[in-house]
């Protein structure tokens, strides 16, 4: 005891750094986490059911409605919707509904992806450039925030017609519609981290002869990649938005938009196949989050993304 208490006196001695978690550990408690909150999500929505079906659709002790009937066509119960993902999609065909719906799900992922990689490229680019030009940005910045206060339902048939007069796939007007909600966080993102450099260390660069290309290359792009990584996570759910809200107009029968829309249609006769749908949609834009926060780790150090 006396040696521990000489060393945390001793002056000049730095002190010790505390212990952090390993990655494994860190990753176990996100998934126990995740699992945790699935599990509470799931106690609420059969408990919503019970005790509303108990108290005959009215708030306990008031005469109050519920804002949710609790039966089982506004809610279905949770196994009601996974056994529908193994039952056939529809009469006469053998293929199962999770069969049909995995299908149209790395249908519409292939055209978030292609619109998600497009919009990141526009989104870093319009940020280095506004990071370079301050005239640049005071004259195109309100357009680009005035863009997405656009209606997603009023952008995504003018492209489709555009893109129907160009001859183009509908598929590429359905990435660019992904692009469209991809771009804006990059580009904020982008020219914040960009700008987060301390004048000092640009300085510095500068002093041994370094090229704006170099000090772009070299210091302004490795520190913001922390920033452009929270963006891009971000833009990688909005993405599969965009690719889904456009395959409504564009008549593209191969994807989620379509599954969505045709079991919205049978609703009343089969709501768990509704609910299943939304659900794989949902484990999309969870999958790519994932791959974005893999490609993260590989390339942001360790350091960068605890200090973020």
């Amino acid at each position: 005891m006396a040696d521990s208490a000489a060393l945390e006196l001793e002056p000049g001695r730095p002190a010790p750094a505390p212990a952090r978690p390993s990655a494994l550990a860190q990753t176990a408690r996100k998934v126990l986490a995740f699992v945790l909150v699935l599990v509470v999500l799931a106690a609420a929505w059969e408990g919503y059911k019970l005790l509303g079906q108990a108290a005959h659709n009215r708030i306990p002790f008031t005469d109050l409605k519920l804002p949710v009937r609790p039966d089982d066509q506004s809610m279905p119960h949770l196994w009601d919707m996974a056994a529908a993902l193994f039952k056939p999609a529809q009469r006469g065909n053998p293929d199962l509904l999770l069969t049909l719906l995995l299908r149209s799900a790395w249908f519409t992922w292939r055209e978030a992806a292609a619109g998600f990689v497009f919009g990141s490229v526009v989104g870093f680019l319009l940020g280095a450039l506004f990071s370079r030009s301050t005239l640049l940005e005071r004259g195109l910045m309100p357009y680009v925030v005035a863009s997405q206060t656009v209606p997603l339902l009023a952008i995504a048939p003018m492209i489709i017609i555009w893109g129907g007069r160009l001859n183009w796939p509908a598929a590429w007007s359905v990435g660019l519609i992904s692009a469209y909600l991809t771009f804006f966080p990059v580009t904020i993102n982008t020219l914040r981290g960009l700008r987060s450099p301390h004048p000092s260390a640009v300085e510095l660069l500068r002093s041994y002869a370094a090229t704006e290309g170099e000090v772009l290359w070299k210091l302004r792009v490795p520190a913001a990649l922390p920033y452009i990584f929270t963006a891009l996570r971000v833009s990688a759910t909005a993405s599969v938005i965009g690719a889904i809200v456009g395959e409504l107009p564009s008549g593209i029968g191969d994807g989620l938009g379509r599954a969505l829309l045709t079991y919205s249609y049978y609703y009343s006769s089969g709501p768990q196949k509704l609910y299943a749908a939304i659900f794989v949609a949902a484990l999309v834009g969870l999958a790519f989050v994932a791959l974005v926060s893999v490609a993260e780790r590989l390339v942001v150090p360790a350091e960068r993304r605890r200090a973020e």
